[in-house]
């Protein structure tokens, strides 16, 4: 169980950014990957989902819960992803955004409906369903963004500095909020941020590139 990467080594424009990185991050536990802006920590996490741009090479294999991951498009990698940004859907309500995630195994309506509403009785947010967005305070619409990601059942969470734009009450209670439910789960979390406040909250090992 948990994340592995093996000989992970990406490059751009010939330049290497990351030399033969080998980690395990098990279920459970959150590694923290630090290091100064342009280092290949954002590109790191692309390349770990899927979603790496084209003008990057990138070597090395992915495998979730002992499971090779590498060649899989990222809808079928099971790997959940938060960035800085919520981006959730302006034109669906807090409900759609979060029927969006349910995950396929999920296939009636009366079941969607109540993991939307457990999803929302966490995130402190009962009766949510009907609301607009962007009638969200920041720190709502983020904890709507992670229980989005969760109810796709990921076997493993990227976190790439989704608590940078949060003021720093809300930002306290966010990492406690993320670290609590991954922890619960389970998952393997690995975070990618500048703030050492960020990597002691999660509490675990630190990786730096």
């Amino acid at each position: 169980m948990g994340l592995t990467l093996d000989g992970v080594c990406v490059a751009v424009a010939g330049r290497p950014l990351i030399e033969r990185l080998d980690l395990f991050v098990d279920a459970g536990e959150c590694v923290t990957v630090m290091g100064a802006s342009g280092c290949g920590k954002s590109t790191l996490l692309s390349y770990i989902a899927g979603t790496l741009d084209g003008a990057f090479v990138a070597t090395g294999r992915v495998s979730v819960d002992g499971r090779d991951v590498t060649a899989l498009p990222p809808q079928a990698r099971r790997i959940g992803i938060l960035f800085q940004d919520d981006l959730l859907f302006p034109h669906l309500s807090v409900g759609g955004n979060l029927a969006f995630a349910v995950h396929a195994a999920i296939r009636s309506r009366g079941d969607r409906t109540d993991a939307i509403a457990r999803a929302l009785a966490e995130a402190d947010l009962r009766g949510f369903e009907d609301r607009d967005p962007a009638t969200l305070s920041g720190g709502q619409r983020a904890r709507v963004a992670l229980m989005r990601t969760l109810l796709s059942e990921p076997r493993a969470l990227l976190l790439d500095e989704p608590f940078n734009k949060l003021d720093r009450n809300l930002r306290h209670d966010f990492r406690r909020f993320v670290f609590e439910h991954a922890t619960r789960r389970g998952l393997p979390v690995l975070l990618v941020t500048h703030d050492i406040d960020d990597a002691n909250a999660a509490g675990g090992r630190v990786v730096t590139l």
